[in-house]
């Protein structure tokens, strides 16, 4: 790991320890520099500074470069090192950790929250009456207002907390719902190859039964099955592919020719097929391609399923920026025995039509036949 990506890991493993060291060791000298220019609550004479002044700026200095993984800790000795420098007058500038470190306690602290805000401010009712009593007696109108002042400080750190949350929520379900999507596609594009080859291959391999007294017809539609066989592992093959995270997610255009190879594979497992292409391809389609020959391909599958030997065309026509599919039946066949289905294939060709903006509809007709057609927008990006 070098270059950036190794500086990335450095800072996402040091944290905000990254600026809060520097920051405390600036404030630690700063406040070491200008005295008298710190905190003064209660109203007591500023003292000189002296040993017990370093200790209390170290006390409330230091402990910012650990804010991130001990706040409670922190908060707890920068609270010590802050009523040190108030009850002895020193008004430090370094009174400033306080309130950074109470945005740390809220902003990380992802247990006992509410305990730790009310040891806190229960800690600070002594320290408001010890210096009450110390000074010169100030108004208690000046510790409700300190008091608010860091109340505020928490808020804000609440907020970050609650923000950064929601963000989190956000990231969580953007990725369930990316996942999700991938599965759902993913699905889809096995049951569209699955079916329809296992489907022909059954098809095949039943009608191979009845042709054991012509060897030629028989061997024919063994090699039939054998081929089918071998374009499902293909295609299987390059659906796993897609689980390879190296690999494009993108869905593969299936090549010319694949229509009329699809149709000559329905027409070897014993299904009349008319097929008709018109038009010439765009040179981008974008998806549509895919979709046009998923419809094509659920649509046969369904015929050998419900309308085996029955009269079947298939027109694909390329118009302009658009794709049109007809798949129809005229319900004479029969259907398959041991085959059926569970609707999922219509509704996954639905929802890729609807993807890409087009029409889909799937109709039943009086003479027992169905119509599939799909106007499919083409160009669009996949």
């Amino acid at each position: 790991m070098t270059g950036l990506p190794r500086i990335q890991e450095l800072w996402r493993r040091s944290g905000a320890a990254v600026w809060y060291v520097p920051l405390a060791a600036v404030l630690f000298a700063a406040s070491l520099v200008y005295h008298d220019n710190g905190t003064e609550l209660g109203g007591l004479p500023t003292r000189p500074f002296d040993a017990l002044a370093v200790a209390a700026i170290a006390l409330q200095c230091l402990p910012l470069a650990g804010r991130r993984r001990w706040p409670v800790l922190c908060f707890a000795v920068v609270s010590i090192g802050f009523a040190l420098d108030q009850l002895r007058g020193y008004h430090s500038l370094a009174g400033i950790a306080l309130p950074i470190t109470l945005l740390s306690v809220a902003s990380h602290l992802e247990h006992h929250r509410r305990a730790t805000a009310i040891a806190a401010s229960v800690a600070y009712v002594p320290l408001a009456v010890a210096l009450h009593r110390l000074g010169p007696g100030e108004p208690p109108g000046e510790f409700v207002t300190f008091y608010l002042a860091v109340a505020l400080a928490w808020g804000v750190g609440s907020w970050v907390r609650h923000t950064r949350a929601l963000e989190d929520e956000s990231r969580r379900r953007v990725a369930e719902d990316t996942r999700a999507a991938e599965r759902a596609r993913i699905a889809r594009e096995l049951h569209d190859v699955v079916t329809h080859h296992v489907t022909a291959m059954v098809v095949q391999a039943e009608a191979a039964r009845y042709l054991t007294a012509v060897p030629d017809r028989l061997d024919q539609s063994l090699t039939a099955v054998t081929d089918t066989g071998r374009r499902a592992i293909t295609d299987l093959r390059h659906l796993l592919d897609l689980l390879n995270p190296d690999h494009s997610t993108e869905p593969r255009t299936p090549p010319a020719g694949r229509l009329l190879a699809l149709v000559e594979q329905t027409r070897r497992a014993g299904q009349p097929v008319e097929f008709t292409e018109e038009g010439t391809p765009a040179e981008s389609t974008g998806s549509a391609d895919l979709v046009a020959y998923r419809v094509v391909q659920e649509s046969l599958t369904n015929a050998l399923k419900y309308a085996h030997g029955s009269r079947t065309s298939v027109r694909v026509r390329h118009g302009s920026g658009e794709i049109t599919v007809e798949v129809g039946t005229d319900g004479s066949g029969s259907k398959t025995p041991g085959l059926s289905g569970s609707g999922r294939g219509l509704a996954g060709l639905r929802e890729r039509v609807d993807v890409l903006g087009g029409d889909f509809s799937a109709e039943q007709q009086k003479d027992g036949g169905f119509v599939v057609r799909a106007h499919i927008p083409a160009g669009s990006p996949s």
